[in-house]
């Protein structure tokens, strides 16, 4: 259970505090005109940078796991916490380049970790809840959004609430934290297979990062422009939160009797569904809907994917989950520039939105076609 809290609320820190307070401080820095809407999508994409350009490094690590993710962990923090100190667009950037960077190592490190220690306590329900960390850190944003909202607080006063609790999460837990994680090296393992079930595994979870970054980025700020002045515009984060823990809570508890493939392919396209509602349905009904099946795919495709990726590589679990994360960030890279592009081209977030729900729906038509081991599958039916 102190491994399992642990991973869990240093992903709440890193995750929810460190990366994805962006999101409910983008219509505050939009009010007050630190940032334009074209810009924001700049400025998340450099919080990808530093994910994909973390994800990378924290790949190829042979050694000083433990020391990694420690300084992973307070650079998100300080990142977080100095964001308030400047309006200077460039230092912001920066600032959510470090964030995106140090959180990538937190991620990773903490993940493998956990995954290894529960292993241990044949705990696998323990292990799949520490994914809800970062469902619970949107949800907790969000709650935290909805009161600066009602007090009227400035992104300054934001950024110092955020990275005020990403800062006590790391000090009440530094003493739970690894001194040391043994890994094999990089160049001990035989070499990885590069089938074709996991080149297809590898391009839908590039599409399925891709697909709900934009929703996941700018929810805040659709709900902002359909509720003007109104706080009821900041409970739709904390609900995307709570889809995300729900969504994770199925994977763990419903339709074990299915293929692994059948649900994540089921996943995905309820998600495209979410996506293309915000924009085919622009009212209550559809932003309602686009967040809860947004939300609730969030994490529950990142669970059953390295699940899919165990399952066609056994031996090579760590490689695979490297390259999938790797592919993951890229397609959350690529998200933000669609979005700067289309606000440029067209004056709108719609026809972003939709090419994110015509990737899912892609992702979901390759998972579904992507048979890794007929012997295996009917295995995990059963």
């Amino acid at each position: 259970m102190r491994v399992a809290l642990t991973g869990f609320f240093t992903l709440i820190a890193v995750m929810g505090m460190g990366r994805f307070s962006l999101t409910p401080q983008l219509p505050l820095m939009l009010q007050e005109q630190i940032i334009s809407l074209s810009s924001a999508g700049l400025l998340a994409s450099m919080n990808y940078i530093g994910y994909l350009v973390g994800a990378i490094y924290a790949m190829r690590l042979n050694q000083r796991h433990a020391l990694h993710l420690r300084v992973g962990i307070w650079m998100t923090v300080a990142a977080t916490l100095l964001s308030a100190f400047t309006p200077d667009f460039t230092l912001q950037a920066i600032l959510r380049f470090l964030a995106g960077l140090g959180g990538a190592w937190a991620l990773i490190i903490i993940t493998a970790w956990t995954q290894d220690r529960l292993a241990v306590f044949n705990a696998p329900r323990l292990s799949a809840a520490v994914f809800s960390g970062p469902g619970a850190g949107i949800m907790l944003t969000g709650i935290l959004a909805w009161v600066l909202a009602h007090v009227d607080a400035s992104s300054e006063q934001g950024w110092l609430v955020y990275g005020g609790v990403a800062l006590l999460i790391a000090l009440l837990f530094r003493t739970s934290l690894p001194t040391e994680i043994h890994r094999p090296q990089a160049g001990t393992a035989a070499p990885l297979s590069w089938s074709p079930a996991l080149k297809k595994l590898l391009v839908t979870y590039t599409l399925a990062g891709f697909g709900y970054i934009l929703p996941a980025t700018f929810l805040s700020q659709l709900a902002n422009v359909m509720f003007p002045g109104s706080t009821l515009a900041a409970l739709f984060w904390p609900m995307f939160g709570l889809a995300a823990m729900l969504g994770v809570a199925a994977v763990i508890f419903l339709g074990t009797r299915l293929p692994t493939r059948f649900r994540l392919t089921l996943t995905l396209v309820l998600q495209a569904i979410g996506v293309a509602s915000v924009v085919a349905f622009p009212g209550m009904a559809g932003l309602v809907t686009g967040t809860l099946l947004t939300g609730g795919g969030f994490l529950a495709i990142m669970q059953l994917s390295m699940r899919m990726g165990r399952e066609i590589a056994p031996s090579q679990t760590a490689r695979v989950v490297g390259i999938l994360t790797t592919g993951y960030a890229t397609g959350q890279l690529v998200g933000p520039l669609v979005s700067s592009a289309s606000v440029h081209l067209f004056g709108s977030l719609s026809p972003a939105l939709g090419v994110a729900a015509v990737s899912l729906i892609a992702a979901a038509a390759l998972t579904a076609s992507n048979r890794p081991s007929s012997g295996l599958e009917a295995t995990q039916a059963k």
